[in-house]
């Protein structure tokens, strides 16, 4: 159980931090030094990086947390209401990052190719709000999981 415990926690927060490193430091960090150009190929560029590790981290969040809910609560019916929201929660910011990642990182990623610019900056802007809505998710499950049986 142990070993699941921390794999899941290491999982989360690389994918919650890097997500608020990326939206509180690297964002307004680029926006204010970089032209659109550079800026968005910087971003197609780390979210090529991130993604890897946001792949692997919803494996590891699913695999250790179903692992976790069958082998140690014996299943939904005997988890709590907060082992209830997380996965809820979880399912949702999983979804929204796979919206992210199939359609408005696929047109970025196209835009920047063919140097059409604006309209990357449209898809950069999707990705942002969407970026944001799973941090403050992703935070809010943080919240739940280290405090929502004590609720």
């Amino acid at each position: 159980m142990s070993v699941s415990i921390a794999l899941h926690l290491l999982a989360a927060v690389i994918w919650v931090g890097g997500m608020f490193f990326a939206y509180m430091a690297l964002r307004p960090a680029a926006a204010s030094t970089l032209e659109p150009p550079p800026r968005l190929q910087l971003w197609v560029h780390v979210f090529k990086l991130f993604f890897i590790w946001v792949w692997l981290s919803i494996i590891i969040l699913l695999a250790t947390g179903y692992w976790m809910l069958f082998a140690y609560f014996g299943g939904f019916a005997n988890a709590g209401m907060h082992i209830h929201i997380m996965h809820v929660a979880g399912i949702v910011m999983v979804l929204i990052y796979f919206h992210v990642f199939f359609a408005p990182y696929r047109r970025l990623r196209h835009a920047v190719i063919t140097q059409n610019y604006p309209e990357g900056g449209k898809y950069l802007a999707q990705i942002r709000k969407l970026i944001a809505l799973n941090l403050l998710i992703g935070l809010l499950v943080v919240v739940i999981a280290s405090g929502g049986r004590y609720l």
